[in-house]
């Protein structure tokens, strides 16, 4: 996967959140969450897998709504992160968080009611491994986002640390039918790229997100979306 090495790093697991997630970034947060939450429900008693859990902003939300929930990330770094979440959350004791790789998940086939994983195809060296493996351990249902190839993203991809894999339609229509996944619905979003809201404030960040919203609306949305939701069943 790219960039390993930086993700399992001590101060970059510190520093994830913070660095993301804060300035017009906690608008890329509400709408993940938000994206997470409208795919996955009803949650109560739910079987839940999260892979590439990372600091555990999803595993710990989806343990309050009454998941039962286990997050996987290759960093023990981003585990420990996601236990300390947990603990302040008072959550602990309804999820659990293992070390492991997502190309070999330590479960058995159908073990689980959803599974998915958010921020991570776009490192996914081998996407169609990646998935299937999420396709396996899934009794239903398998949720993840990826970025557009032809988006605003990719102006500035190059310049990337570790750039990002952008994808078509048509690659992850490919990768879903290699998986023995049919896709149950998708949505498209962000027209201005993750990097912009990052680096404004919140107070600017929320005009240029109603604007960003409105596009959305036309038929200039999809293809101009720089974000995809793909929500996938597994097939009988």
């Amino acid at each position: 996967m790219k960039g390993a090495e930086w993700y399992q790093a001590d101060d970059v697991a510190e520093e994830y959140d913070d660095k993301r997630f804060s300035r017009g970034g906690q608008l890329i947060d509400e709408r993940e969450r938000e994206a997470v939450l409208r795919a996955l429900a009803p949650l109560e008693g739910k079987k839940v897998l999260e892979v590439a859990c990372g600091t555990g902003r999803f595993t710990a939300m989806l343990a309050e709504a009454g998941a039962d929930i286990i997050g996987v990330d290759i960093s023990a770094a981003m585990l420990q992160q996601g236990r300390q979440r947990a603990r302040e959350l008072g959550v602990e004791d309804h999820l659990q968080f293992m070390r492991g790789d997502a190309a070999r998940l330590p479960f058995p086939d159908d073990h689980f009611d959803a599974v998915f994983g958010m921020r991570f195809f776009h490192l996914a060296d081998t996407p169609a491994s990646f998935l299937g493996e999420m396709a396996r351990v899934s009794n239903s249902q398998v949720f993840f986002d990826t970025f557009k190839r032809g988006s605003t993203r990719s102006i500035y991809n190059w310049l990337l640390p570790m750039g990002s894999r952008l994808y078509s339609d048509e690659e992850v229509s490919r990768l879903l039918s290699g998986a023995g996944l049919s896709l149950a619905g998708s949505e498209h979003d962000f027209v201005a790229p993750y990097g912009f809201y990052r680096q404004v404030p919140n107070a600017l960040a929320k005009p240029v997100r109603r604007l960003d919203k409105a596009v959305g609306e036309t038929p200039l949305g999809r293809p101009l979306a720089s974000v995809s939701y793909w929500n996938a069943t597994v097939s009988e």
